[in-house]
């Protein structure tokens, strides 16, 4: 497998024969060069802008400044792939509006554009020196070294490093040798070197903490609008249903009814009454279906209609008790409404209670609802109760779902969501 970065790479036997080394040197190469330009930029641009800041002309010129993190760190991104292929995230938002005065005031409200500023002078004063230290001493004195047998040939003597004057050619050809031990061992200098510098670029200007944090975001973004499709579908789903197979079973039924009463009595009576029988319960069956997809009540009238609708057709006794200013989301209401089916579905099932209740409100921007039974408790969220899926569809709004249910009861659920009543 093809390492990703110099760091890998330095750990694999055939480093010094790679291409990793070159690609460090050339990572460390642009590096000093760069910081030369953003050295002599920033100073020029500091200097006339505080020299000419009286005069309010130099006021540009020191926004300059402060901005000119941000082309640097562009470039760096770039130079990061030098040694580094995986690519740096932009941490810049998008302005809210067109135009220069938006762009500048996003721009100096963002922490990135700050830490990219400190960035720059950095580099400007410190790493750039760094990084042709590591050149020169990593790839340009052992190529010095390896070239001494040439400067013999050319002058007649060669000074090597300054240091040891050589005039004799087996001297030079040990120099030489040596000249290539060294520049494998350069090679691995260069490579720490450039890892470093891209490990420290990388956690200043683009860190990795960063762009976890805006995909948890998009995650959290793409999980509500998946709720909201879905919710959306459910609709659908209920509308088609309500409006074009209910109807029709309707009508089936009136016509089976009026065939079933011109029928003389007989065999053919019998079977008209058992097919008027059987679509009535069919259609039975479809209200039930439509009304557990998206019930129209709540569609209708909201969460507080809906829930007293729930508890009357509960098959144990449910005292409600809801005071809500008005109608919420459609999403909060159908997350809120369907965790409040599902607990007195569970409360008819298992609790072996004689009755519940279902109250609630808004308080403190927050929409809460209790369920409780005096049942025999013991309940379980994950034992098939279906409130897991419940509680991951309330966790998209940022609400919160929590079950209280000792072994003898009571059992307490309540539900709570973050939210404003709808305008």
């Amino acid at each position: 497998m093809h390492p990703r970065n110099v760091w890998q790479a330095l750990s694999r036997p055939g480093y010094p024969l790679s291409a990793w080394p070159w690609r460090s040197a050339g990572y460390l190469l642009t590096g000093a060069v760069t910081g030369v330009v953003v050295l002599v930029g920033i100073v020029l641009s500091a200097v006339a802008g505080g020299v000419l800041a009286l005069a309010l002309v130099g006021l540009p010129l020191l926004l300059c400044t402060v901005l000119a993190g941000i082309p640097v760190a562009a470039l760096e991104r770039l130079r990061l792939r030098l040694v580094d292929p995986e690519p740096a995230p932009d941490p810049h938002e998008p302005p809210g509006e067109p135009g220069l005065r938006a762009w500048l005031t996003t721009r100096l409200r963002e922490r990135a554009t700050w830490r990219e500023f400190g960035h720059s002078l950095l580099f400007a004063g410190l790493l750039w020196p760094v990084d042709a230290l590591a050149l020169a001493v990593g790839l340009l004195c052992p190529l010095t070294v390896v070239a001494t047998p040439a400067f013999l040939a050319v002058f007649g003597e060669a000074k090597v490093l300054k240091v040891w004057l050589v005039t004799t050619w087996p001297v030079a050809f040990g120099f030489a040798l040596l000249g290539l031990v060294l520049l494998a061992l350069g090679a691995y200098l260069l490579g720490v070197v450039a890892g470093a510098r891209a490990g420290l670029t990388r956690l200043l200007i683009a860190p990795r903490e960063a762009d976890l944090g805006a995909r948890v975001v998009e995650l959290a973004r793409s999980r509500v609008r998946l709720v909201d499709a879905f919710e959306a579908e459910r609709r659908r789903i209920e509308r088609d249903l309500h409006d074009g197979a209910q109807q029709r079973l309707v009508a089936l039924t009136m016509t089976l009814g009026l065939a079933r009463l011109d029928a003389p009595p007989g065999p053919l009576a019998d079977q008209l009454a058992k097919a008027h029988e059987e679509a009535g319960t069919a259609l039975a069956e479809l209200r039930e279906l439509i009304h557990g997809i998206h019930p129209k009540v709540l569609a209708d009238y909201g969460l507080e209609a809906a829930v007293a609708d729930a508890a009357d057709r509960s098959a144990v006794p449910v005292d409600v008790d809801l005071e809500l200013p008005g109608r919420f989301s459609q999403a909060v209401e159908a997350a809120a409404y369907f965790v409040v089916c599902e607990a007195l579905a569970n409360v008819g099932r298992h609790s072996g209670a004689g009755r519940a209740q279902v109250s609630g409100g808004h308080r403190d921007g927050r929409l809460f609802l209790l369920v409780r039974d005096d049942g025999c408790g013991g309940a379980r969220a994950g034992a098939g109760s279906g409130l897991t899926g419940l509680a991951d569809r309330v966790s998209v709004l940022d609400g919160r779902l929590s079950l209280s249910s000792p072994p003898g009861g009571p059992t307490l659920l309540r539900v709570e969501i973050p939210c404003d009543p709808a305008s």
